[in-house]
């Protein structure tokens, strides 16, 4: 018999393998340096191998990590003070945006990863400027990380309507000497667990020149650029001004669009302009809950879907989403296109459990590592506690029904294990390699000076938070 680090023993296995959801019975895994060595029975399993540990789990079900696509992780420490209202990032966010420092900036990082890390999450596609904290701390836990670092020339100051963006090349050279410098940090590390993305902001924040030159360095250091596109009428406007036409057209005008290419949100493309990009190979990650709860729209995944493309899911940030949970985002982009397209039988619980895993390596350039159970893989695994009320009871005939109660139930308290390589970092429903307690404290003492530095320009603001502070709604 042949021993190994690992053996997982399980009656439920998703392995998300083919078309579907990948189905297995009575089946288990093996893990050795931390690649997935054999997926088959637990009676052939036992035959051919021992191990230094093993996992029975018979009341448990057996998946690929989820994966979020999409964060922001930073703005973890501003969690919940842009909601309901109109002008979220200049009469919600600003005040306390102002007031964020450097290490604050590293300690949300550090509570939104545990967060998502404690709700089934092993792979972390966090964006922003000032990168090398989450980075860090995404090395050290053990999570994956497909980090995205900003770029941009647009100097960062209030514009008034109509006013176009004042580009700095200085400031472009900057963030784009950044996103290099954390390139020759972090990519690769410990065997390709962290994958740095060039990140030009969007494409009303850089220079075409500045997109040219992305485009090459991205190229020849083999990496995917990640890009929020088609945000709305902000965007819109500035394109329009300097360009004279929008985000999608002028980026493939440019020879932009490719399967190298992440576009963000999509929030206002058209049919036409999604068939473009579906149609150069370029791929979509959809954060429904944040754009929801900040625009009041559904995003047009399912034309992207339609139109033969590939889409994942992200769950933004937690100032305009409130929370980094997978299980928030599937259920909302199911219930959200139901709603858009008055169809029941849009965005089945089979297909965004799919964009939550395999559908979002896709998207980032490492399904040949993660998002499937299959021999070969990185053991990037979470076991789901079937003994939860939110998933029970559990039918097995005519029909299974856990796929639909863990998207339209489930609140991700049910994840017990999270494993990333084959090391563990969630049993029994507890951190193993972060300590919750130290990050939530931290967080609480930022949030308490970023708070008290932020009240003069909130009450200058006056937006709708305050009036609702004044009539005692919040």
């Amino acid at each position: 018999m042949k021993k190994i680090d690992l053996l997982i023993f399980t009656k439920h296995m998703y392995t998300m393998e083919g078309e579907g959801v990948g189905y297995l019975a009575d089946c288990g895994v093996a893990v050795d340096g931390g690649k997935i060595v054999a997926v088959a029975s637990n009676e052939e399993l036992k035959k051919e191998y021992t191990a230094e540990k093993t996992i029975d789990a018979p009341d448990k079900v057996l998946m690929p990590g989820f994966i979020d696509g999409h964060m922001h992780t930073g703005h973890g420490v501003l969690r919940g003070v842009a909601q309901d209202i109109n002008s979220w990032m200049m009469e919600g966010m600003a005040p306390f945006e102002a007031q964020r420092s450097s290490e604050a900036k590293t300690c949300g990082s550090k509570l939104a990863i545990a967060e998502t890390v404690l709700n089934g999450t092993t792979t972390i596609g966090d964006d922003g400027l000032d990168m090398d904290g989450a980075c860090q701390f995404i090395y050290d836990i053990g999570v994956r990380g497909n980090v995205s670092v900003r770029i941009r020339e647009a100097l960062q100051r209030a514009y008034k309507a109509g006013e176009l963006y004042e580009y700095d090349e200085n400031f472009g050279k900057t963030t784009l000497n950044e996103c290099l410098a954390i390139y020759d940090k972090y990519n690769d590390l410990d065997d390709g667990r962290i994958k740095i993305r060039f990140g030009p902001q969007g494409p009303d924040f850089v220079s075409a020149e500045m997109l040219k030159k992305v485009k090459t360095l991205a190229r020849e250091r083999n990496t995917k650029i990640h890009m929020h596109l088609e945000q709305g009428s902000r965007e819109a406007k500035q394109m329009e001004m300097r360009y004279g036409m929008h985000g999608i057209p002028w980026l493939d005008s440019m020879g932009y669009l490719d399967s190298d290419f992440i576009g963000i949100h999509l929030t206002d493309a058209t049919k036409e302009k999604v068939e473009i990009m579906a149609s150069r190979g370029a791929g979509m990650i959809l954060c429904s809950s944040s754009i929801g709860v900040i625009d009041g729209i559904v995003p047009p995944a399912k034309l992207f879907q339609d139109a033969g493309g590939t889409v994942g899911l992200g769950s933004d940030q937690a100032p305009g989403n409130n929370c980094h949970n997978m299980f928030n985002e599937m259920k909302l982009t199911a219930i959200l296109n139901k709603v858009r397209y008055a169809d029941s039988e849009v965005m089945p619980a089979w297909k965004v459990v799919r964009m939550a895993t395999i559908e979002n390596a896709r998207v980032l350039g490492i399904d040949d590592a993660v998002g499937s159970i299959r021999e070969g893989k990185d053991a990037d695994l979470i076991l789901i506690d079937l003994k939860q009320p939110t998933l029970a009871p559990l039918y097995m005939k005519p029909m299974r029904n856990f796929i639909p109660n863990l998207v339209y139930s489930a609140r991700g308290h049910e994840v017990d294990t999270v494993m990333v390589k084959g090391r563990i970092l969630v049993e029994n429903k507890k951190a193993v390699t972060f300590h919750v307690e130290e990050i939530l404290e931290e967080a609480q003492r930022f949030a308490d000076d970023i708070g008290e530095r932020a009240v003069p320009q909130f009450n200058e603001i006056n937006g709708k938070n305050a009036l609702y502070m004044r009539e005692g709604k919040l």
